[in-house]
């Protein structure tokens, strides 16, 4: 396990500066996520610290040691990416151990490390199959068998899960965690889904055009974005935002509130127009045309709506949010 620390870093590419200056700390033994939309330089800093990638000024340490110019095999990390890079022709147990066989460790040692991670990547039954009768979940956990196997001190993942199904991404989503929880290594998880940044992190650094625009723990992000950007980015559905009259009237030039803090009732303040509803069984989600704009409502339970119905609505006071012109949350 290994502290992770950026400082003032910044990357340009020519003329382009896709990072300006960021500094961010990555907790011995967190689950760090960074997630944004695409071209945020979320990939572009990973790929920094793995050393595939050299920063164009600051520094970047590892377990206290600078590793800014380091080549990445003595960095102390692994590397699981996008596409499983596994070989056709070889097991499961080959593509395995193959960093280790390149590396001259002893048989045995490797045998011990290939058996501790199929055990717990549950891989034991298929370790004499070749990667063309595996699933796409199955070689994912092979890809970060591979990297298990060599007892980095800090597992990176770029967007490991993007090219599974649903399905699949929820199970492996679990899986990741138990995997965290059992080696209580340090990990840094790229994604562009905020589901999965979520579900997943301990530690939560939102990027937007190279910059980080607030770093905490899942809930503290959703119940207290600092930025309008975050406010907007973290939560499915994602949370209202209203701006004239109605936010005016509460001291902001924007409000925020999140799907499940407007409540439905004859009494409410405002009326809108149902345009489409999501019966989910447990819970319905609401599409509404009013005059503050399009606004999503969660509501608990299966409800009969037909498009083109009318609702009356009011926000929850105690859950708005308020940002001003410049985007910051108003205390």
């Amino acid at each position: 396990m290994a502290k992770v620390e950026l400082s003032n870093i910044n990357k340009t590419f020519g003329a382009v500066e896709t990072i300006p200056d960021l500094t961010l700390s990555v907790p011995d033994g967190s689950f760090t996520v960074l997630v944004g939309p695409s071209g945020c330089g979320k990939s572009t800093l990973l790929r920094m610290v793995a050393g595939l990638e050299e920063p164009s000024r600051g520094k970047i340490s590892i377990g206290g040691r600078d590793v800014t110019h380091e080549e990445p095999s003595k960095r102390g990390i692994s590397m699981v990416f996008q596409s499983y890079a596994l070989f056709p022709h070889m097991t499961v147990e080959q593509n395995i151990d193959f960093g280790l066989r390149l590396s001259k460790t002893p048989p045995e040692e490797r045998q011990k490390r290939v058996d501790a991670a199929a055990e717990i990547l549950h891989l034991k039954p298929l370790l004499k199959r070749k990667p063309a009768a595996l699933s796409g979940g199955q070689r994912q956990r092979v890809a970060i068998g591979r990297s298990i196997v060599r007892n980095p001190d800090v597992f990176l993942f770029d967007e490991p899960l993007s090219n599974l199904d649903a399905a699949l991404r929820n199970q492996m989503r679990v899986e990741l965690a138990d995997l965290h929880e059992r080696l209580k290594s340090t990990m840094i998880y790229v994604t562009h889904d905020q589901v999965e940044a979520m579900t997943l992190a301990d530690q939560i650094v939102v990027m937007n055009a190279g910059r980080i625009e607030q770093v905490g723990a899942p809930m503290d992000l959703y119940n207290h974005p600092q930025t309008l950007f975050v406010a907007g980015f973290i939560g499915s559905p994602r949370m209202n935002l209203i701006t004239g009259e109605a936010a005016a009237k509460e001291g902001a030039k924007t409000i925020g509130v999140r799907p499940e803090h407007i409540e439905l009732g004859e009494r409410g303040a405002w009326k809108g127009r149902l345009r489409f509803a999501e019966h989910l069984g447990n819970e319905t989600i609401a599409y509404i045309g009013s005059e503050l704009g399009e606004l999503i409502i969660r509501i608990n339970g299966d409800h009969k709506m037909k498009p083109g119905e009318v609702l009356q609505f009011q926000f929850l006071q105690e859950h708005l949010h308020r940002f001003d012109e410049s985007g910051q949350r108003v205390p």
